[in-house]
């Protein structure tokens, strides 16, 4: 089994921590993990994006044309990457960033208000764990413990106050996409 998920926004949005999350989750696991950042001119709201490859033999090329998982925090993004995702496969939308919804029906999507969410959790910045919740929640590349396992031994000691918020910001990403995702027809 292959899974690749690409994850996409402006800079600041934790785009690359996410994605970094996902990888050492499934190096957790013992998968085979490829991660490959891409960052604009702009570190903060510049654009932002990563790959994850994650397999349980050994990943033939990193490079990935047609995701089956899609994470987009942003309108650019959306605008871009929807096209992309493969047919059958997963988009999580930040819809407090898009003012449009997912044109296409042959995939599942989600649209969630990370921001919101996070900001009710108590910490904006949590809105790409609220996504990744919603991801997992859609996808079978790893579960919600995976992730906290991987939160709890990774996270430096200066940030182990956070890890409930990230747990909390997981669990109501993943129940949001339980109740309002959008199936592939």
């Amino acid at each position: 089994m292959q899974t690749e998920v690409f994850i996409a926004g402006f800079g600041g949005q934790g785009i690359m921590f996410a994605g970094q999350v996902l990888s050492y989750a499934a190096m957790d696991k013992g998968k085979e993990v490829t991660w490959i950042p891409s960052y604009g001119p702009e570190m903060r709201g510049g654009t932002a994006n990563c790959t994850t490859v994650i397999a349980d033999e050994e990943i033939g090329s990193p490079l990935v044309n047609n995701p089956p998982a899609v994470i987009v925090m942003n309108l650019p993004s959306l605008d871009k990457y929807e096209p992309m995702v493969k047919p059958g496969g997963v988009l999580v939308v930040n819809s407090t960033m898009v003012n449009r919804e997912v044109k296409r029906e042959d995939i599942t999507s989600v649209a969630i208000p990370c921001n919101d969410i996070a900001e009710e959790i108590g910490d904006r910045r949590l809105a790409n764990m609220v996504a990744t919740g919603a991801l997992l929640e859609l996808t079978s590349v790893l579960t919600l413990k995976d992730i906290e396992a991987t939160l709890t031994a990774h996270m430096p000691g200066r940030h182990k106050n956070l890890l409930p918020l990230n747990f909390e910001a997981l669990k109501r990403g993943a129940e949001y996409a339980r109740e309002h995702a959008r199936k592939a027809k």
